[in-house]
């Protein structure tokens, strides 16, 4: 028979206290415990895993998402216009403005190297104060520094905003207006009279035409 040696009292009892201090290992309760997804989690939509927005922050974003896509449709338009433009196809904005511009000042009384509204115009003072106050385009002071300043446009090719040249007075450009279309022009005539839209088929205009020019500032659109 095998001797039994027994174990001290003293390693006895440390044996035990040790053994109560260690913390127990339960793989069965950590396995338990532990975050693992299950397959209806994996398989949800993204939105399901955020919490939801509020009524108002959902509307708050579906209209600043129009206004982006707004303009986004003005910003693709403008570059659309203005290749159109550049191509010739349409008036620009600028001719538009020159225009609108124009016809607001009918009317008003011719005078000799008048420049503005409140002491009337003539021909090249009407159309210089035109450019420069619709589009800010500076134009030279007279009709024949604006007739050689300008790049010359054929007849039939002539745009809205382009400047008509007449000989009224021998060999010499003497007056200026500015082109509308359909063979119009608008112009500051001669004293007595104001500010008005005549055509270039009239008799009159028709012989002392000179030719169309177009200021440089507007040759592109």
């Amino acid at each position: 028979m095998a001797d039994t040696v027994a174990a001290p009292q003293g390693l006895d009892q440390s044996a035990t206290l040790l053994l109560t201090d260690l913390p127990v290992f339960a793989p069965a309760n950590a396995l338990a415990q532990s975050a693992i997804p299950d397959i209806a989690s994996l398989t949800a939509p993204k939105a399901s895993l955020t919490a939801p927005k509020s009524t108002a922050a959902v509307a708050d974003t579906t209209s600043s998402d129009e206004d982006s896509l707004a303009d986004d449709e003005d910003d693709d338009s403008v570059v659309a216009a203005a290749s159109a433009k550049l191509a010739g196809h349409v008036d620009g904005h600028a001719r538009e403005a020159l225009l609108s511009f124009a016809m607001k000042l009918r009317d008003i009384r011719y005078h000799r190297g008048g420049r503005a509204p409140s002491t009337g115009f003539d021909c090249s003072g009407f159309v210089r104060y035109v450019f420069a106050h619709s589009i800010g385009l500076d134009l030279p002071t007279n009709s024949a520094s604006q007739f050689l300043a300008g790049l010359k446009v054929k007849r039939n090719e002539m745009k809205t905003g382009d400047l008509v040249f007449f000989r009224t007075h021998g060999k010499a450009i003497s007056h200026v207006g500015m082109y509308i279309a359909n063979g119009q022009f608008i112009h500051s005539p001669s004293a007595g009279k104001t500010v008005r839209v005549d055509s270039l088929n009239e008799a009159y205009w028709s012989k002392h035409f000179a030719g169309a020019k177009r200021p440089e500032g507007i040759a592109k659109i």
